[in-house]
């Protein structure tokens, strides 16, 4: 990669923007408004915002990375403050232009202008104050509901709260990334996973009703299993996302039973199966890295729940996008998810 390319990328964490499209996804779906081009269009304006953010974020951070992170571009001397800065206002100019093309005058001053708002006044004056996670929160659930458009964005609530939730814990967890963590940071950080996971097997559980205890006994190597609950399928979904074990036939059991006669996923159990597949993911992406750090909470395990909780963005927007009845979509997400891996190898997401 050229050099000035490569310092370009850093300085955004290029690879991380993998992270971004899969919220506006989430949310056109949810609205039922998934037009291809708007949604497309939305998409990468959310990128260019996102990559302006976090441009912006070096050039406030810029004494503080001189003591903590001498390697980042500003403080190395490879980016000078004033280029780090026209990089962030030129790419904010670009997610608001590219936003009137694809959703007009009224998703740009609805949507998008919200959110390029939320990103500056996190970077310029909320992020290191207690209500920066909350502020970074907000800006995730925004880039939510910036899929839905110019119209009602109600239906998409509860994926941009989910999707907060998540951001919440770990930007929390992220403020510790230099000198390591109290166990409680990592601790709420599992408990929103487990939060977010719980809720998600629960839905899959109502739809699936009294049919879940009959597919799952069927397929237990044991009989009288017991009734399925949304704190047992969390403990399945991070045992079978190691690809292995009896907890893995749980998961398959459970989610085939998905289908009660006057629900969605009754008529599309593929929908409901997917969900689960993406939904297991999510919540061993998340927990083995946290887990990890709650046992030894050193600033390198905490950088690695960090870029494990970023990059576990992806299959929680695929459950979410399952979840809205568009399977497809949701599978280049979750296969998403090694190759935003390999490359924070090559270029940082944190």
């Amino acid at each position: 990669m050229n050099t000035t390319l490569r310092t370009y990328a850093e300085l955004v964490r290029a690879p991380a923007a993998i992270t971004v499209p899969g919220d506006v996804l989430a949310g056109a779906l949810a609205a039922g408004r998934p037009g291809i081009r708007r949604t497309t269009g939305l998409a990468a304006s959310s990128v260019a915002l996102y990559w302006a953010g976090m441009a912006l974020n070096d050039w406030a951070d810029r004494a503080e990375d001189a003591m903590e992170r001498p390697e980042r571009p500003i403080p190395s001397g490879r980016l000078t403050p004033r280029a780090a800065l026209a990089t962030a206002v030129g790419l904010t100019g670009a997610g608001l232009g590219l936003a009137a093309l694809a959703g007009g005058r009224r998703t740009l001053l609805r949507r998008t202008l919200p959110l390029a708002a939320a990103v500056w006044a996190y970077d310029l004056g909320l992020k290191s104050t207690p209500l920066g996670p909350a502020a970074m929160a907000a800006a995730r659930a925004l880039d939510v509901l910036h899929g839905t458009g110019p119209g009602r964005a109600a239906a998409a609530l509860p994926a941009a709260t989910a999707v907060a939730a998540h951001t919440f814990a770990v930007t929390r967890l992220s403020r510790h990334e230099v000198d390591g963590a109290p166990t409680s940071e990592p601790k709420l950080s599992l408990a929103t996973t487990t939060a977010i996971t719980g809720a998600g097997a629960a839905r899959l559980l109502a739809v699936a009703g009294p049919r879940a205890t009959t597919a799952a006994a069927a397929l237990s190597d044991r009989p009288g299993t017991q009734q399925p609950t949304p704190a047992r399928l969390f403990t399945a979904a991070v045992d079978g996302a190691h690809l292995g074990g009896p907890a893995a036939g749980s998961v398959a059991a459970l989610l085939a039973a998905a289908g009660a006669p006057d629900a969605p996923a009754a008529r599309k159990p593929v929908d409901a199966l997917v969900t689960g597949a993406a939904l297991a993911t999510y919540a061993g992406t998340c927990a083995r890295a946290q887990a990890a750090v709650v046992r030894d909470p050193s600033a390198p395990r905490v950088r690695a729940a960090v870029g494990a909780g970023i990059h576990a963005l992806l299959p929680l927007q695929a459950t979410l996008v399952a979840r809205a009845g568009a399977p497809l979509l949701a599978l280049p997400l979750v296969a998403a998810l090694p190759l935003v891996g390999r490359l924070a190898r090559k270029v940082s997401s944190t």
